[in-house]
């Protein structure tokens, strides 16, 4: 039996992109079959504007239908440039590369091709009922849309989760045709207005303007939408609204509506894409917000997954497993991307404080697929520029110089310095680089007293390279140790065990210590943790203290409500062993407020429900926080900092608010905490956190730009790039490095040498300056040999969209109006890009070049 020949007969449902795609591959891999679309509209509705395509997607339609990827070649338009307009100044990054098209263009392509292949697609006939379908045909593909009618009546089945987020949004097309990818981001009295823009023909740009919420009702659109329009038809008194408030990047331009409303985005995500013989495909299984590409790229990339599928399992239900397995993690690694990238552009306001390089490199990075590591690569220039407006602040800052008087001359720090590398001022203290060993438990303390191995923890740290270093959680007292081998500091024997780790750790490098105080509450009496990272509550372990007798979860024992004695005892302990913190030596004392400890417990409305002074509201739920803060303020040295670390978010329903996060941040700030180390989670067992790279930056980032408070950012940072994006954008201070660290102690050395960099951020100790550069892999000796008689040109940086009738096209870019580096027919390479451009907007006058 041929592979696939058990699916003969297929019905598709809706006949847009990813509908279509699919019906003419599996066509052309099984002629024999029986294929037959339905599609309520007419064939030549025009149904939105421009699509965007990675080189990814392009490649494999040319392998898949060689005649389609030739079709969509001829006309698309292509580009390398992302320009940031923002604050009255356009920030250009190059290197990217983009190809787009009009969608009407694509669907007829497509059309044409299931013609020629002979597939049955019918036009204004709506699909009968899925189950009729189901019944009549072997294999019945859901196309039919994020609205999906299929997906619906098989709701049960795949357990659809519609998440509508905060934006609203309108897609419309301009006549203005753009030259790059453009952002632009404007500030009006009501708030931060932002549009995504890029050309998909020689006479059209796509146009999507998209708002906040409160932003929107502020800037009046709320009385125009409320007059729903009917089928088909736009919201045109918003259409001459948006025209009007973005006149001065339309240059006399026309915004073109095509059933053009205002919209919220919505995620789609499901339990299951298959059910016997239905399956989901594109938008119907699954969506990306529009900011970080096509929907239309996803749903021709499940097409091509799905025939594929059926042409090599011979049976049905292998056939769609083989096809969901396959496109899942795909799919559920750019949603990861994608939920980023609305996040950040539904909170752009926070960031329209920064300047116009950082604001356009934070909005570059914003979804953690681009990093910087990977923007320098695409245009070195770029991050260049950036970076030195980044380092001149910082060193100026660490050495307490003021910001020069004049905001035009530059102020750039030290050249090839990543931004993890350079200094930082801690309260008084200063630190030589960005990177922080966060608390790092070993479970290897008896009767409180830091073991061999914690010595040993530390020393290898020192030496690592590090900015500052923490020990690990440290207990104010008995009661208050997370497991029975924790370490403590409530005895005068601790005091001097620390003390003599302290000594030994000094006579290998000047690193700043620091030790993390707490008491566990609820989290004490654990067993060690398991491999989840999470310690189980000991059935026969000691008595414990919280805000509230909540066991930690169903079963185990649950911890007594602290009384007002209890508490006071508390807050005496945290004093207490922060004077033996100073009198062992250490530099910064770290306040453990967070992951459902003693103090955290008060704070989280979902584990405290008291009803006295210290339960309730928020300021009521602060009380012991703050009074815990204060003692150890006044125990602990005026010039040496604290760093309080804090949950910023429970991860489960009802827990502590964004709104809560910085009140509770700006509190602790008062009282006299001189950085905040924003994690979250692990306050209650039934969270459900979103485990990702840099999951829990975006709260470091929240705390920092509302409050102006030093943050710690951490959690899932494993790689220099990372930590370097994280920083050069302001989302952060300090990145907090853990589990790294334990798999290499060496780590900021290492990512010192990997990117090159041998300045003072990065001390090597004496003996190991030999191994201070990379060692040499395989084949390093190996000289290659030249093979070609003329070099290959490089491929340029900058190229713009200019098709082949624009005044500009062809003319060498000195003389072009502009100055913008141009571009020929599709294919064709531009000429090299300008260097010192400066852009301004109409009417507007430039501060700075334009990083070229």
């Amino acid at each position: 039996m041929p592979a696939g020949s058990a699916v003969r007969r297929i019905a598709v449902v809706g006949a847009g992109p990813g509908g279509l795609y699919f019906a003419a591959l599996a066509k052309k891999l099984a002629p024999h079959r029986e294929i037959t679309v339905w599609e309520r509209d007419a064939r030549d509705d025009a149904q939105g504007f421009g699509v965007v395509f990675s080189d990814e997607t392009l490649d494999g339609i040319a392998q898949a239908d060689p005649p389609v990827f030739a079709a969509l070649s001829a006309e698309f338009a292509r580009w390398s440039d992302i320009d940031v307009r923002y604050a009255g100044q356009v920030r250009t990054c190059g290197g990217h590369g983009f190809a787009a098209l009009d969608r009407n263009r694509l669907r007829a392509i497509l059309q044409q091709r299931c013609a020629e292949l002979g597939v049955d697609v019918r036009y204004r006939t709506p699909a009968p009922p899925v189950a009729r379908l189901a019944a009549g045909y072997d294999l019945v593909v859901a196309a039919d849309g994020v609205r999906s009618a299929t997906r619906a009546a098989l709701a049960e089945a795949f357990r659809p989760e519609l998440d509508e987020r905060h934006c609203r949004y309108i897609w419309l097309a301009t006549d203005k045709v753009f030259e790059a990818f453009t952002f632009i981001v404007e500030q009006y009295d009501f708030g931060a207005l932002q549009v995504h823009a890029y050309p998909y023909s020689r006479r059209r740009s796509t146009f999507i303007v998209e708002m906040a919420e409160e932003a929107w009702r502020k800037a009046g659109f709320e009385e125009p939408a409320g007059r729903e329009p009917g089928r088909g038809e736009s919201d045109l008194p918003s259409v001459r609204r948006c025209e009007h408030l973005l006149a001065a990047h339309l240059d006399g331009h026309r915004l073109i509506p095509n059933a053009s409303r205002w919209i919220r985005f919505t995620t789609v995500r499901n339990a299951s894409w298959h059910h016997r013989n239905v399956v989901l495909l594109g938008d119907a299984a699954h969506t990306a917000h529009f900011s970080i590409g096509s929907g239309t790229k996803l749903a021709l990339e499940d097409g091509l997954a799905l025939a594929a599928a059926l042409h090599e399992h011979p049976l049905l239900e292998g056939a769609l497993a083989a096809y969901e397995g396959e496109r899942r993690p795909v799919v559920e690694s750019a949603q990861r991307a994608a939920q980023a990238s609305l996040e950040w552009f539904e909170t752009v306001g926070r960031h329209t404080g920064q300047g116009a390089g950082q604001f356009a490199f934070n909005l570059l990075t914003r979804s953690r697929r681009v990093t910087y590591g990977n923007l320098r690569a695409r245009d070195a220039a770029f991050v260049d520029g950036v970076d030195a407006a980044f380092g001149g602040a910082a060193e100026r800052e660490a050495e307490g110089r003021d910001a020069p008087s004049d905001d035009t001359v530059p102020d750039a720090g030290a050249a090839g310095v990543p931004p993890m590398f350079r200094p930082l001022r801690l309260g008084r203290l200063r630190l030589r680089n960005r990177i922080v060993v966060p608390p790092l438990a070993t479970f290897t303390a008896v009767d409180g007293m830091p073991s061999g191995f914690d010595r040993a923890q530390l020393a290898a740290q020192v030496l690592g390279g590090a900015g500052l270093v923490f020990t690990g959680m440290t207990a104010v007292s008995a009661q208050g140790r997370a497991t029975e081998r924790c370490p403590g500091l409530w005895t005068d024997a601790q005091e001097a065990a620390w003390r003599s780790v302290v000594h030994a750790a000094r006579q290998l490098g000047d690193t700043p210590l620091g030790i993390q105080l707490t008491h566990a509450g609820r989290r004490a009496a654990s067993a060690v943790p398991g491999p989840d990272g999470i310690g189980r509550p000991l059935a026969d372990g000691w008595p414990t203290l919280a805000a509230s007798p909540l066991p930690w979860e169903p079963g185990a024992p649950s911890p007594r409500a602290a009384d007002a004695a209890e508490l006071a005892g508390a807050v005496a302990d945290f004093a207490a062993a922060a004077t033996r913190a100073d009198r062992a030596g250490f530099d910064v004392l770290g306040l453990q407020f967070g992951h459902g400890h003693l103090v955290s417990g008060f704070l989280s409305p979902l584990t405290n429900l008291r009803t006295d002074r210290y339960g309730g509201p928020l300021e009521h739920r602060l009380r012991l926080a703050l009074e815990v803060l204060a003692a150890v303020r006044a125990a602990w040295p005026a010039d040496k900092p604290i760093v309080v670390r804090i949950s910023a978010a429970d991860w489960a329903p009802g827990g502590t608010t964004e709104a809560e996060a910085v009140a509770i941040c700006r509190a602790l700030a008062g009282a006299g905490a001189d950085a905040l180390d924003v994690s979250t989670g692990e306050v209650v067992a039934h969270q459900k956190v979103p485990y990702g790279r840099g999951y829990q930056v975006p709260f470091a980032d929240l705390v920092r730009n509302a409050t102006g408070i030093p943050t710690i950012a951490v959690g899932a940072i494993s790689g220099h790039d990372d930590a370097n994006s994280v920083l050069l954008a302001g989302r952060a201070d300090l990145v907090a490095v853990g589990r790294a660290h334990l798999y290499d102690p060496l780590w900021t050395l290492h990512a010192a040498a990997e990117q090159g960099y041998a300045g003072p951020g990065a001390r090597w100790p004496q003996p190991w300056q030999p191994g201070s550069r990379r060692p040499p892999g395989p084949g390093a000796d190996r000289v290659a040999p030249r093979l070609r008689l003329l070099p290959e040109a490089a491929a340029p940086v900058h190229r713009r969209w200019l098709p082949p009738d624009h005044p500009a096209a062809g003319r060498p870019v000195a003389d072009r109006p502009d100055g913008a580096p141009g571009d020929g027919p599709p294919g064709d390479l531009p000429s090299a890009p300008p260097t010192g451009r400066q852009d301004e907007l109409p009417g507007r006058k430039p501060t700075e070049p334009v990083p070229n």
